[in-house]
């Protein structure tokens, strides 16, 4: 049975990262999460507590890090301050996690030498002109906007430094925006699926034409598992799956598929900094690893979200109040 240790496990993507081991792997899983306002535990409910554990603590506390790493077989790291909006009024939250956080790990997986895994985001890459057909590759020079992003970029390359410098058997992946369940009602599909449910007309930053890449988050945690088993030390895999829409035809296709009028939204102020296009080429991982998405159509792994957030309105309800009044306060 291999043990993994994987921080920021009850956040979205790691929590939907836990399930995908779980049910696929003869493997046992602590989740290291700090619980902070983005984290609920109750994403690990239903889960065979003879094989997940959780440990609330933060990942930059070397001590309990240095406890925890030489237990297990990988480390998994999801963990990150993650939301754009918040590090633009905060970034200190962001270095201390990205940045402090991820260094305390390695220094732990290099004294221990255990497997190492870093979850990134495309948006160390910046952004992409609407117009251009290119799009990113392990290759692309990182050019992030935000303080969300350059503390993800600092990370990766923190990463990169200890693999070369101290031989850490370590892998990344760049991984494009996943939507699916569990996902924070703070951030953009769930936010206006909670918001229809509500009553509430969704609010769509300036004229909606930045473009992201979807991938749902059952085929990131099947590529994540893919790189870890097989992937090459040391190397750069980007996860996508061909998911580029515009933010205007995902707000209206949600707007369609809960049999609301798809005009029924209003525009709001565009957010500052606000990158224009993303766009993963996940050919690397799909030739060299042989992965492909189970997700590859986007408007129905939409329409089983939607309906996920229809069936568990216990989970998000708690959050739904808070998170509409930090927008409200800043006009969103």
């Amino acid at each position: 049975m291999v043990g993994y240790l994987v921080t920021g496990g009850v956040g979205f993507i790691g929590s939907n990262f836990v399930r995908h081991v779980l049910n696929t792997c003869d493997a046992s899983v602590t989740v290291l999460d700090k619980l902070t306002y983005a984290g609920d535990r109750r994403t690990l409910d239903g889960l065979d507590p003879g094989r997940c554990s959780l440990v609330v603590g933060d990942i930059a506390d070397a001590a309990l890090v240095d406890e925890l790493v030489p237990r297990h077989d990988v480390v998994v790291h999801f963990a990150a301050e993650s939301h754009n909006d918040n590090s633009l009024r905060e970034p200190w939250p962001f270095v201390h996690t990205n940045l402090v956080g991820t260094y305390t790990l390695l220094e732990a997986v290099r004294r221990h030498d255990v497997r190492f895994h870093h979850i990134s985001t495309d948006e160390v890459y910046g952004d992409l002109e609407l117009d251009d057909p290119g799009k990113f590759t392990a290759a692309t020079p990182y050019n992030p906007s935000s303080p969300y992003s350059s503390t993800k970029a600092g990370s990766d390359l923190l990463v990169r430094a200890w693999v070369r410098s101290f031989g850490v058997r370590a892998t990344i992946s760049n991984c494009s925006n996943n939507y699916g369940p569990y996902q924070h009602v703070e951030k953009f599909i769930p936010r206006q699926i909670t918001n229809v449910i509500d009553g509430v007309r969704p609010r769509l930053y300036g004229a909606g034409a930045n473009v992201r890449d979807w991938i749902h988050a059952e085929d990131h945690s099947s590529a994540v598992l893919r790189i870890i088993e097989t992937g090459r030390i040391g190397a750069t895999y980007l996860i996508g799956a061909d998911g580029e829409k515009d933010n205007k035809s995902v707000v209206e296709l949600i707007l369609t598929l809960m049999d609301r009028p798809a005009d029924a939204y209003d525009h709001v102020t565009d957010r500052a900094g606000h990158d224009l296009r993303y766009a993963i080429d996940a050919s690397a991982l799909r030739d060299e690893l042989g992965w492909r998405p189970a997700h590859p159509d986007f408007e129905s792994g939409l329409a089983d979200t939607i309906a996920w957030y229809r069936d568990h309105e216990d989970w998000w309800r708690p959050q739904k109040a808070a998170t509409e009044a930090k927008y409200a306060a800043t006009g969103q």
